[in-house]
This record gives C-alpha cells, structure tokens and sequence, in this order.
C-alpha cells in the first residue's frame, strides 16, 4: 500500500498462435518437442478483436497477445500489425504483445504498432535455467528484455515458481528480477502439464507461495506482481485473498493460453471486497 496503493491492474490474455512450438520449455505444453495434447493452431483477426471487446467488458485496462513461438516470423509481425490495428479501431484497452525473442527491427516495429507492454519471462534464475530449457540459454532471453527497455515499451518479465528451485534460487530469481527493473512481474505458479518433462512436479503449497509473493514484493517496493498462472490451484480462493493483502496488485482475469482461471466475475467481487479498485486506463505509457 505505501509504494503502490490500493489500485489493482487487471489484464486479460489470448494466444494469436497456440501449440507447435519449437523450444522445449519443460514446463510447457505448447512445445512441439513434448507429447502433451495441445496442437498447434492460429486466431484470426475477428476473435482477436473479440476477446479483446469480452476484455475490456470486465473492466480490465490491458490485452496481451501471446504466441507461441521461439520469435517472431514475418507472418506473424504482419498478423500482429493487423491485429493491433483492428483491436484499437474496435476497443479503447491497451495492447502488450508476448512473441519470444525479438531482434531489434522486431522490436521498432512493435513500438510504431504502438504496442504499449512486451512480455518475455525470464521463467526462473540464471542458475537453474539450463535444468528447464536447454534449446536457448537465459542469456538470450536478457538481450531481447534490454533491448524493450532500452525502446520505451514498458517491460513484463517474470517467471514460474514450483519448478523444481531451491528457497534460495527463489531469492536469486527476485534479486535478478529486481536488477532488471521491469515494469511489472507475473507471478506463475507451476501447473503440472501432462506430457511435459516437469508433468509431475508437485505443485507449490500455498504457505511457500505466500512467502514468495511477500519476498517478491520486498525485493521490488514499486513493481507491479501480477497474478498469473497456477494460483487457483496453488492458493484456492482464501489464499488468492491473502495474496491481494501481501504484495500482488495485478491480475490476470479468465483463463490463461492451455489452461482454466477463474470467472472474472469472481476476482472483480473479491476486489470489491476488499476494496482494491481496478486501475483506470491511462492514456499515456
């Protein structure tokens, strides 16, 4: 409350390409590398407008489209460029795009789109990266997050909690986070995707959970924490509560790209609840 305030950011998230991956992420079901169900497909540009609108109708400030993608292919810059295109004729809600990895005329590019946020999760520290993904290094995810920065995009980069980290990796992770100094952090918790290698992980407990959004929070006073993945399962609904009450001041509302959330409906009331007011939308980056 003394850094940040009572206001809550709320967002909500689609995949413009889904499956088919070709990065071996192991927590991730959309990788093409794994046997898990998910199957590779695209949204066209009228749902993308569409749940853009059902967005924006729960109140919520930001949009952020999502790819599955090791980077960015021409074909998807130009269905981007489309998209974003439509989406502000249509909806006033501010757009944030996640596509991998960029190189810097990717990253130009986004901005004369008016991309107003890049996602790109660093997922866990330094140290324990190799253990999760081994066809890119953590290094290469670091060199697209300076460049968005260094753009003026405001910079979303957090990770998953659960995938196997020490306590003191989770620190490590913070600290790195922190070095950063990204804009906002999502704060996932690992949902054991079956078919991947980190299928049957055991999930967080809500009590390491807690503490981690507190020391999260600790670490970066002012940065936005955005629930995001695996709390449903991780917190339930008291823990969701206790999480709002410790440190997190965003959310996303609906369901995430391979997996179910909660009804907006229900994270809305518990705002009000708690008398959190969702953030209004601003009219500058």
């Amino acid at each position: 409350m003394k850094w940040c305030g009572p206001e809550v950011e709320v967002e909500g998230i689609v995949s413009l390409k889904t499956g088919g991956c070709p990065e071996d992420c192991h927590f991730c079901s959309q990788s093409g590398l794994f046997t898990s169900p998910v199957r590779a497909v695209w949204l066209d540009i009228p749902s993308l407008v569409e749940a853009a609108k059902q967005t924006a109708a729960t109140g919520a400030t930001e949009f952020c489209i999502v790819a599955a993608v090791r980077g960015p292919d021409k074909r998807l810059m130009d269905q981007m460029r489309e998209g974003v295109k439509a989406i502000r004729a249509a909806v006033d809600i501010q757009v944030a795009a996640s596509l991998g990895m960029l190189t810097q005329e990717q990253v130009d590019e986004l901005v004369e789109m008016g991309v107003h946020r890049y996602n790109h999760n660093l997922e866990t520290c330094r140290s324990f990266f190799p253990n999760v993904v081994t066809t890119h290094s953590w290094e290469e995810r670091w060199g697209t997050l300076k460049m968005v920065r260094d753009s003026g995009m405001e910079v979303c980069c957090g990770g998953i909690l659960g995938l196997g980290e020490t306590i003191e990796q989770r620190a490590e992770f913070a600290a790195q986070l922190a070095e950063l100094d990204p804009h906002e952090v999502p704060m996932n918790f690992l949902n054991p995707r079956p078919g991947t290698p980190l299928g049957d992980q055991p999930v967080v407990e809500g009590k390491d959970a807690l503490r981690a959004i507190a020391a999260f929070r600790l670490a970066m006073p002012r940065t936005i924490l955005r629930y995001a993945g695996g709390r449903e399962i991780t917190l339930g609904d008291l823990g969701t509560r206790d999480g709002l009450l410790g440190g997190i001041n965003a959310v996303i509302v609906g369901n995430y790209l391979t997996t179910l959330g909660r009804p907006a409906t229900e994270d809305l009331a518990l705002l009000e609840d708690l008398k959190m007011p969702v953030k209004a939308l601003s009219a500058t980056l």
